[in-house]
């Protein structure tokens, strides 16, 4: 459907063939060279965790903000433990993401973004490689980054979950967006016949 290009183009991790991408005053137009000022704007949780297998949990959030943001190492693993705490993953601090469940993981990849402390989160798919026990930790998680009024783009099947978080829902579908609005708009209301069958196929 387009939803996780969308968000790699957002992210720079994919260029963009026509349009611009704005966020927080800052605008990049398609064809143009990476603008930095939005990459440091937005963090990016993918699906399937993506942390380094050879640093520990620790390194895994302060690497970044050591060679990205030029903060000392101290600074970082105070973020970093403060961030850990925050996603009751203290204790695994100096443990290798080899030796944690899926969920863990996944608190950790969303514990490294929010030290960089971006304007935008973006998540992609977050909970498709989990259990369902594990998915409701992420997504206790992330309804607790939106209570805290954190920006969030979040690509997700999870429709009642984008129902009782969001502000707005895109729906999409072959590249394009087929609607926008408010949750009650598109997963409620929607007369859109191609919404109106993904939505029948999820309750039956």
């Amino acid at each position: 459907s387009g939803k996780s290009t969308l968000l790699r183009c957002i992210t720079q991790l994919e260029t963009a063939d026509s349009g611009s991408i704005t966020i927080g005053g800052q605008t990049i137009s398609a064809n143009k060279n990476t603008n930095k000022e939005i990459l440091l704007k937005t963090g990016l949780v993918f699906q399937n965790f993506n942390l380094f297998p050879h640093f520990s949990v620790r390194r895994n959030i302060t690497e970044a903000q050591i060679h990205v943001l030029g903060k000392s190492k101290e600074e970082a693993d105070r973020t970093a433990e403060d961030l850990l705490s925050k996603m009751g993953l203290l204790d695994k601090a100096d443990d290798y993401p080899c030796h944690l469940s899926g969920g863990q993981q996944q608190r950790v990849s969303i514990a490294r973004s929010l030290a960089l402390n971006p304007e935008v989160l973006l998540f992609d798919e977050p909970t498709s490689a989990l259990d369902p026990e594990l998915t409701g930790e992420i997504l206790a998680v992330m309804k607790d980054l939106a209570k805290e009024h954190m920006t969030m783009i979040v690509v997700t099947h999870e429709m009642k979950f984008a129902h009782d978080v969001s502000d707005k829902v895109i729906f999409m579908d072959a590249g394009k967006i087929l609607a926008y609005g408010t949750p009650e708009e598109v997963l409620e209301h929607s007369e859109t016949p191609r919404i109106q069958k993904f939505l029948s196929r999820l309750n039956s």
